[in-house]
């Protein structure tokens, strides 16, 4: 073994046990260490976002227009939705009107694409609630691609009617749904 005095702030140091090469290989491992570990995170932090960027890209899987017919305690309707950018959207009910007409105006929409080609879309409207009566709400529909152009899944409708015996205090039908990508 070869002891080294070394002087540091007006004091000897003696290090033993160690060569230059020793130390200066170890110096060595330890960079390589550090820079492999910055590039792992560097690499990491690009794939989130990368996925990120997937998610809620112009690009989407989602954009573009879709048939979709929902089912909900006996009831079955149609709507167009069309996804564009950045979340937003709309949907054109076909048949959700008085006497089963369609509704003139579009309706609002959002929608976000989740992992594990996942979906939610959601918008407001009138819908005939059993024999007698139409209520306002919330279509929220969570469905998941069964391929690129067919989707299928949940769909809840939570009204703006107050109800004490809901979880949720609102009255709510949940049923299912299915949407076809429309090509033109």
């Amino acid at each position: 073994m070869i002891s080294r005095l070394i002087v540091f702030n007006n004091s000897l140091i003696e290090t033993c046990g160690r060569t230059e090469e020793k130390m200066s290989s170890e110096r060595r491992l330890r960079m390589k260490r550090r820079l492999s570990f910055l590039f792992i995170l560097i690499a990491l932090s690009l794939f989130l976002a990368g996925v990120k960027a997937q998610t809620n890209a112009p690009g989407s899987k989602l954009n573009g227009r879709w048939r979709v017919t929902f089912r909900m305690d006996g009831l079955e309707k149609n709507l167009i939705f069309e996804a564009t950018g950045n979340g937003s959207g709309f949907f054109k009910l076909l048949d959700t009107g008085l006497d089963d007409k369609p509704v003139a105006q579009p309706v609002s929409a959002v929608w976000s694409q989740l992992p594990n080609e996942r979906i939610s879309f959601a918008g407001e409207a009138e819908l005939p609630i059993g024999t007698c009566c139409r209520e306002v709400g919330t279509m929220i529909f969570k469905g998941k691609f069964s391929s690129h152009n067919a989707i299928a899944g949940t769909m809840i409708f939570v009204t703006n009617v107050d109800q004490e015996e809901s979880a949720f205090k609102f009255r709510s039908e949940v049923g299912t749904f299915t949407a076809t990508r429309l090509l033109n």
